[in-house]
């Protein structure tokens, strides 16, 4: 599927999303983005995409503590380094992560995760989700709706901490 509009707006879970294509951003970043924002929204009614946490690092995905302004939920759409993943990790130990890739095996990531779970103390899980090559396909349909689940997705929950 190919899109050439820059501007996408997307429903899913009765909520609206609107979303911008950069120049030079493939548009399965934006999907997974859109998708990660549909899985988590049901858990963290308040996330949004493309919020600055005042961090050096920008999540895809957030959802904000409104007491303390601290992240709750922290998704990522493509590739996050080792240094990133141990540094967000250690930083925000109370903070569900969700990393997600575009047909891409989850090993590859899945070590670095669990070489930084298991230096620090966390009180939250990691994600690691896998959407499949036609996900473009099957959870957007023509008119902006996504419509994803669980069971679609392959996932991983990394360490023992519970949400």
């Amino acid at each position: 599927m190919r899109h050439l509009r820059r501007k996408l707006t997307l429903r899913a879970n009765g909520d609206r999303l609107v979303l911008v294509k950069r120049k030079q951003e493939r548009i399965e970043h934006v999907w997974m983005k859109a998708f990660l924002w549909a899985l988590y929204r049901p858990d963290y009614p308040e996330s949004a995409v493309e919020v600055d946490v005042g961090d050096k690092y920008k999540p895809d995905v957030v959802a904000l503590d409104r007491r303390r302004g601290r992240p709750r939920f922290w998704g990522e759409a493509g590739h996050v380094g080792p240094d990133k993943i141990e540094a967000l990790l250690e930083r925000y130990a109370a903070t569900h992560f969700a990393l997600a890739k575009w047909d891409a095996p989850l090993d590859p990531i899945r070590e670095p995760v669990e070489a930084a779970v298991h230096d620090v103390t966390r009180r939250a899980p990691v994600d690691l989700l896998r959407f499949p090559p036609d996900s473009g396909e099957r959870f957007l349909d023509g008119k902006g709706r996504v419509s994803v689940s669980w069971d679609e997705v392959g996932w991983i929950r990394v360490g023992d901490a519970e949400a």
